[in-house]
């Protein structure tokens, strides 16, 4: 019952996470976009009411005229409109998730030996370091080179790489793309909960004191949500990555981490540019020659010598047992030695199971060799090719 509930945590935390991310990178590539589009309005009118940018836009029958004052309107309205409830709630979902797979089960999912041989406290210490450090160093340095624009995007790229070869040395690959595009989404929605909303706060505020508004404050917010915009791509690639084991599972995977990420940088940078109309088509290029790289580099080698001579011989559920014993059933038995609870409430204990399972194992173990996780338990090549001629010959 404890796996069953906790298959149904996983699925219903993956679910809201994806939903409430949709609104949040809806809403922020739109105001990225609207901001980068307006242009200054013609009407005296409104630039006497201190408009600086206005559009201009129709959609589903109706149309609008978004505007944008220099720093703050004459009067604010009673009701005024405010984003952060999206950030926030990407963030808590995806920390449950997170939680819910990762943290619960360290030595499964965080702990790679042959990586790092931790224990599993350490391990999930390590995890939350992450996250919270990331967040803290990234800020002081913004704090300490914020009129240095192009110099602290240069180091935040950096430090971005640093955090991705960090986790790739302490972590398995599985979790180590996951917890750097996690460290992404924490600073993220710290810049949300620390700076922006505060900045905004305090703008607000003054503009009801009859106060003039501290230009400052506009800038820095500015000045961080395009930071969030550039990252999003990149923390995409680090939430869906658990599904593609080529990737993270990859000798130097640090490397492929961060050609990917600055991959999905450049394509963000060249959408940034081109609301602007001057979008440069050498930024897609690039990210295009790198992602081509990464394909190219990580293609697979020539079969190994013998084993398709191994798999070509007949195969019957003995010997595929005798794998599934030695590599699978860590996780996947009554009472597993790895895991709390059998892995996603599959038991490959007996014959019946295996073959009821022959799909899935099929496609975990043989095709995306997703399984076992980080290959923890050392599963090879020949053994792999051996599954795949039982199922490709029927499963009998």
């Amino acid at each position: 019952m404890e796996a069953y509930l906790l298959e149904w945590a996983n699925l219903l935390l993956r679910w809201l996470h994806v939903i409430v991310a949709i609104a949040y990178i809806g809403s922020s590539f739109y105001f990225v976009w609207l901001d980068n589009s307006l242009r200054p309005p013609v009407d005296e009118a409104l630039k006497a009411k201190g408009v600086g940018g206005e559009l201009w836009a129709v959609h589903a029958g109706a149309f609008y005229n978004p505007q944008k004052y220099v720093l703050a309107p004459p009067h604010l309205p009673k009701d005024l409109h405010w984003f952060y409830w999206e950030a926030y709630s990407t963030w808590l979902s995806g920390f449950g998730l997170f939680s819910v797979l990762y943290l619960f089960n360290p030595k499964v999912f965080l702990i790679d030996k042959n990586v790092a041989d931790i224990t599993p406290t350490v391990a999930v210490l390590a995890a939350l370091g992450f996250l919270v450090g990331g967040w803290v160093i990234y800020h002081l340095l913004c704090k300490a080179l914020e009129k240095q624009e192009k110099l602290l995007a240069f180091l935040v790229a950096v430090y971005v790489g640093v955090i991705a070869w960090g986790a790739c040395h302490v972590f398995s690959g599985r979790a180590a793309f996951l917890i750097t595009g996690a460290t992404l989404a924490t600073i993220i929605a710290a810049n949300v909960f620390f700076v922006i909303i505060p900045n905004q706060r305090k703008m607000v505020a003054s503009m009801k004191a009859k106060e003039p508004v501290n230009p400052l404050l506009s800038q820095r917010s500015k000045h961080r949500s395009m930071h969030n915009s550039y990252v999003t791509l990149p923390v995409i690639f680090g939430m869906i990555s658990n599904h593609y084991s080529l990737t993270y599972s990859a000798p130097h995977n640090w490397v492929v981490l961060i050609a990917i990420m600055a991959a999905g940088a450049l394509i963000r940078h060249f959408y940034i540019q081109r609301h602007k109309q001057r979008g440069n088509p050498a930024y897609p290029a690039a990210a295009i020659a790198i992602l081509a790289g990464v394909v190219f580099w990580l293609a697979p080698a020539a079969p190994v010598a013998g084993a398709a001579d191994k798999a070509a011989a007949a195969v019957d559920i003995g010997q595929v047992q005798k794998i599934v014993e030695a590599r699978c059933v860590q996780c996947h038995a009554a009472k597993p030695s790895l895991m709390p609870t059998p892995a996603k409430g599959i038991l490959l204990e007996s014959p019946d199971q295996i073959r009821g399972h022959a799909q899935a194992v099929y496609q975990q173990v043989v095709v995306t060799k997703a399984m076992p996780l980080g290959n923890m338990t050392n599963i090879t090549d020949d053994e792999r090719a051996v599954i795949g001629k039982w199922f490709e010959a029927g499963a009998k």
